[in-house]
């Protein structure tokens, strides 16, 4: 999955020849997973037309304040559309449209939204070798850059004029291969390696019987996702769920038992630098495991259960540099469990939930949770989506990293 899947992508589209290629680029954000609307100059439907863009962004396009063609006119707002958008890209961005971007020349839609933008903008100039030379485009491309703009810089190539030089727009996989490498760049895990696991485990009983429990995995997968699209190296270590993620950044790695799980974490944990167990570990198993499947005879089954290995306590004692984050999920006594546990197994981070709140715990698609930190700080939260706590926990982390 793409580091742009999900995100609202405003495509800005100028009058050049380059035009033309502004369909493939709609073809590859929606690809990546990607909502796009298009906003044109009025000019730039000389070179391709809005009626192609709508039917491969599914979003109508937009190039004046009205829909002139709508006896009840209604005004497209600018304002809006830069809101809505959480990356900017004018391609191609003439030498005009690149001259008005620099000196707040507001005489269309695309600057009026280009204006407004509080989100990153990133240009591609497209226009002729001599053109693309000027001292007066060079300074446009400075400005731009000092205003924070983002440049995607233009190649070498045959240009429309039968010149061969610079000024030619870059191809529309190497503007979304350029976006996603700098958005990656800027994120704040970035070179960061966070290993997670999520989902229950299965204590096998024999051959067709295991003990488990209710865990989905989903609150885990969640934090995955939200690690992951904050540029961190992700090593996802489940146990059996219906959960799924395809992110480039994310491995999974499928377990069933506790020991198994013990195992795996054990063997990724000296690399990595964030550890977060949010996984339903199983606290028993049973001592012995029949070969065969007990045959149903009596009325009443003894079954004599051992401990498990503590994962998060294990992992406390062999800490060095890793910030460690457990999950608490309790029935009563709820805060005083939850600190007892977090002094216990050395961790800077523990995530509370209690079964007692509404919404909260295994198998929903939303969680209740109170934070609490090593410093002895609690942090309650609403109820929320479980994608929105894998955020505010991810934040949290950061927040205790770089405090």
């Amino acid at each position: 999955m793409s580091i742009l899947s999900g995100k609202n992508i405003l495509l800005g589209i100028t009058a050049g020849i380059a035009a033309y290629k502004s369909a493939n680029l709609v073809r590859l954000f929606i690809k990546a997973g990607a909502n796009v609307k298009v906003v044109m100059t009025p000019a730039s439907k000389d070179f391709i037309t809005p009626l192609t863009l709508s039917t491969l962004s599914k979003n109508p396009v937009h190039s004046s304040f009205t829909n002139e063609e709508d006896d009840n006119a209604v005004w497209n707002n600018h304002v809006e559309l830069g809101l809505w958008a959480d990356y900017f890209i004018i391609a191609p961005a003439t030498a005009n449209s690149l001259s008005k971007m620099a000196n707040g020349v507001c005489d269309n839609l695309l600057m009026a939204t280009y204006l407004s933008a509080k989100c990153p903008v990133y240009f591609a100039p497209a226009m002729d070798l001599d053109m693309y030379k000027h001292k007066s485009t060079k300074r446009s491309f400075d400005l731009l850059k000092s205003f924070g703009n983002v440049m995607i810089p233009a190649t070498s190539g045959e240009l429309a004029s039968g010149l061969v030089g610079e000024g030619r727009m870059a191809e529309p996989e190497d503007i979304v291969s350029f976006i996603e490498k700098d958005i990656l760049n800027k994120l704040p895990l970035k070179d960061k390696k966070v290993l997670i696991t999520a989902g229950p485990t299965y204590e096998a009983i024999d051959p067709v019987r295991f003990i488990g429990n209710h865990s989905s995995g989903k609150m885990g997968f969640e934090i995955a996702k939200a690690a992951a699209n904050l540029g961190a190296q992700v090593i996802l270590i489940t146990g059996p769920t219906k959960e799924s993620v395809s992110h480039s950044l994310i491995d999974i790695i499928h377990v069933t038992s506790a020991l198994q799980m013990y195992d795996e974490v054990h063997k990724q944990y000296k690399s990595v630098d964030i550890a977060i167990l949010s996984a339903a570990v199983a606290d028993y198993k049973p001592k012995n495991v029949s070969d065969t499947k007990i045959k149903k005879k009596d009325s009443t089954l003894t079954i004599e259960l051992e401990k498990t290995k503590d994962i998060l306590a294990s992992l406390g004692k062999v800490k060095k540099s890793q910030f460690l984050v457990g999950f608490a999920l309790e029935t009563n006594n709820e805060l005083e469990h939850a600190k007892g546990k977090l002094n216990a197994k050395n961790l800077n981070l523990i995530v509370l939930n209690s079964l007692n709140d509404k919404g909260a715990g295994f198998g929903g698609s939303t969680n209740k949770v109170t934070f609490i930190t090593d410093k002895g700080d609690v942090i309650e939260h609403s109820l929320k989506s479980k994608e929105d706590v894998a955020n505010d926990l991810l934040n949290q982390i950061l927040k205790q990293i770089h405090a």
